[in-house]
């Protein structure tokens, strides 16, 4: 009787193996630390910095950042910086809350009151923003003066113009529709009189929680199959226990936040809009032409133009697109405040660009993932709610986000030497 061998894993195989595990330790790490800091803060804050409605706060506070990352992560990705996003975000929105609140024109004979409905004012203002993108890009993209020198000029500019344009004052109030883009929540089931029979006098928003439990079911779906079509043609796969680790975590913090978030209001207007451009700009990175040659432009321009991509446009685009998310982002800000300020959007470049690079994005280029800004935005956010929680001053503050954005970069220069 013959017996066959069992041939042991060969060598190429156990590379993959390894390769597949170095990635992800490096890809989820950054998970793993943010559950830490999320934990950290939980026990020195006695459970506060969890709690319903400091979770809500958390994300409301924090949408700006995120919107704004994603932008910031092509700009990035594709070998440049943009130090004007704050401005441009204090300027859109002071425009915007003049353009709302009515002003006096005279101007050609013509002597005027004019007020803006607050629905062309949303067009109005991302048109702005991407104009402002545009002017920048240009400059950049076919004029060669460094994206440094000449967003650090517009973001002297523009706080200049929102100084001048507000001469010190509050713009506002706006109407109630408007401030609903941050501080508004979706409808819940007891929020409708025929179904409130079912919900009764409950506090808990059971629409938020159902969104939430169709949420995780969806990532773990879409998951599984993925996995299961990549090992049925033979292709590299993550290791199982790898796989069901990861997106059971995903999943639970799904979970945890969807029910924290019904334990209060429910899920706010501003997570769905930063939910849909999440799934757009990982599209976008992932699966798109587009999106694979602004990698490219970073990781090597010289080769990128020898293959034929127009490095010059694919460069203006994505200041316009960077312009055109700090718009939005002004009408959040604008939105949540209730007002415009001189003060509006400042330092919000510092916080923004941080993101990027704590989530992962190489300050050389070529390199970054949406995740994992999305994430890094989050770190940075538990990071200030807890420290604000626990008292600590607002310069320790900026010390220890110093330290961690440092940290972040170094790793990234480390493991760019080690591979």
């Amino acid at each position: 009787m013959k017996h066959e061998a069992i041939s042991a894993p060969g060598p190429e195989q156990a590379g993959v193996r390894t390769g597949f595990w170095k990635d992800s330790l490096r890809d989820y790490g950054l998970l793993f630390s943010l559950l830490v800091i999320m934990g950290f803060f939980y026990f020195l804050t006695d459970g506060i910095s969890l709690a319903p409605l400091n979770v809500t706060n958390l994300i409301l506070q924090n949408s700006y950042v995120v919107i704004m990352a994603l932008g910031m992560l092509l700009i990035i990705v594709g070998g440049n910086i943009d130090l004007s996003v704050g401005s441009t975000v204090g300027f859109v929105g002071a425009i915007a809350a003049t353009l709302m609140v009515g002003f006096h024109l005279q101007f050609l004979g013509l002597d005027t009151d004019i007020k803006v409905p607050w629905e062309p004012v949303i067009v109005i203002a991302l048109a702005l923003g991407a104009a402002i993108g545009a002017a920048q890009g240009y400059f950049v993209a076919f004029s060669k003066i460094p994206s440094f020198i000449v967003t650090l000029g517009g973001m002297l500019i523009f706080r200049g113009l929102t100084g001048n344009m507000l001469l010190g004052q509050f713009v506002g109030p706006f109407p109630k529709s408007f401030q609903n883009i941050s501080s508004g929540f979706i409808p819940d089931f007891g929020d409708f009189d025929f179904l409130k029979p079912l919900t009764g006098d409950s506090n808990f928003h059971w629409g938020s929680m159902l969104v939430g439990i169709i949420g995780a079911a969806v990532l773990i779906y879409t998951s599984v199959r993925r996995w299961s079509r990549s090992r049925a043609q033979a292709m590299d796969t993550e290791p199982f226990v790898l796989f069901i680790g990861k997106n059971a975590i995903f999943a639970l913090l799904i979970l945890f936040f969807s029910y924290q978030l019904a334990s209060y209001k429910g899920l706010p207007e501003v997570l769905i809009i930063m939910g849909v451009l999440i799934l757009i700009y990982a599209f976008v990175t992932t699966r798109m032409t587009i999106g694979r040659r602004i990698y490219a432009l970073g990781g090597n321009r010289l080769a990128a133009q020898l293959s034929g991509i127009r490095t010059e446009r694919l460069t203006f685009l994505t200041f316009v697109n960077m312009g055109l998310l700090a718009g939005l982002a002004g009408l959040i800000v604008a939105a949540r405040l209730n007002s415009a300020t001189p003060s509006a959007g400042q330092s919000f470049e510092l916080d923004v660009i941080a993101a990027c690079f704590i989530g992962g994005a190489s300050a050389s280029g070529g390199v970054g993932k949406v995740m994992g800004v999305v994430i890094g935005a989050f770190v940075m956010g538990v990071m200030n709610n807890g420290m604000s929680i626990y008292g600590l001053g607002i310069y320790w503050q900026m010390v220890v986000k110093g330290i961690v954005l440092l940290s972040a970069v170094y790793v990234d220069v480390y493991q760019k030497s080690k591979g």
